[in-house]
């Protein structure tokens, strides 16, 4: 039911008048009539007796008037929810998921941020690996992905995001300490690494690859599953790992860890923004991409 054919007939009842209904909605009187004729036809009765002075109301007119009222408010109720979606202050959920490396640090600290100078807006943050992560934004569950590696999928789009060196963790006094080795060093030595899906295994086995090396070729002792538990190990002394160098910065101001390179593994990583191939992306999340690239090139 055109919505502007109500208005014009509510106009006409509240006012019993064709021409003072047309100047409250600012045009002409048979613009007016045109509408309601219009009204009538389709429902098929007479919703205005114009046989007096005044323009009154049929019983049915009565009725489509109440409805209308209720119509027209309903309106204008949805269309001030809709603009208030398009300015104002941000409300609403930001629901996404960090692979473990980038969400050791950066993550939380940028929709902590996010979070204060948009308090209307509720967060919130999964952690998990990268497979897991892409999967769940491809399944809509999540509507945005930081992950530290662009696997291939059909359903989701990836987009750079900032980026991460990927570097070789020891523990403190350890003989690799703060020195470039080589790849045959590092066959002798314990290593340690996250489980597969995780982001920094993927780029440390490409990386490999290319130099004609496979992960069974090194002495791999322990797979631990994700990031927490890897450098937990790391700093206990069982061994040495591949891993963010974000995820660990604090540690090696402390000197909890140490870092150490390999000749020929040199591996920046560009940590991406996944999001589900055609979906639009909410204003609260076009605010925070938009918010933390704007504090990652600062």
């Amino acid at each position: 039911m055109d919505t502007r054919q109500l208005a014009a007939f509510c106009a006409v009842v509240d006012r019993r008048s064709f021409s003072q209904a047309a100047e409250r909605l600012g045009v002409t009187q048979p613009a007016v009539s045109l509408q309601i004729r219009a009204l009538e036809k389709r429902l098929g009765t007479q919703l205005l007796d114009r046989s007096g002075r005044r323009v009154e109301p049929t019983e049915a007119g009565w009725r489509l008037y109440r409805g209308a009222q209720r119509l027209l408010a309903l309106e204008e109720q949805i269309e001030s929810d809709v603009a208030a979606t398009v300015e104002g202050e941000l409300q609403g959920e930001l629901v996404l998921g960090a692979s473990t490396g980038p969400a050791a640090i950066v993550v939380p600290l940028l929709l902590c941020e996010f979070q204060r100078e948009n308090p209307g807006v509720h967060v919130f943050l999964t952690v998990s690996d990268t497979h897991a992560i892409v999967e769940r934004v491809a399944a809509r569950a999540l509507e945005l992905g930081i992950v530290g590696a662009s696997r291939r999928h059909r359903g989701v789009r990836f987009e750079p995001f900032f980026s991460d060196e990927v570097i070789l963790a020891c523990p403190p006094g350890h003989r690799f300490a703060g020195k470039t080795l080589a790849l045959e060093e590092l066959r002798e030595e314990p290593l340690i690494l996250m489980q597969e899906g995780a982001g920094v295994r993927q780029i440390v086995e490409d990386v490999l690859r290319r130099q004609g090396v496979r992960l069974r070729d090194l002495d791999v002792r322990l797979e631990l599953g994700l990031q927490e538990s890897v450098r937990r190990a790391v700093e206990a002394g069982y061994g040495v790992t591949f891993i963010s160098r974000t995820a660990v910065e604090s540690d090696l101001e402390l000197g909890t860890l140490t870092e150490a390179r390999v000749q020929g593994l040199e591996a920046t990583r560009e940590i991406s923004l996944a999001s589900a191939t055609g979906r639009a992306r909410s204003r609260v999340a076009d605010a925070f991409v938009e918010f933390a690239r704007g504090r990652l090139e600062t």
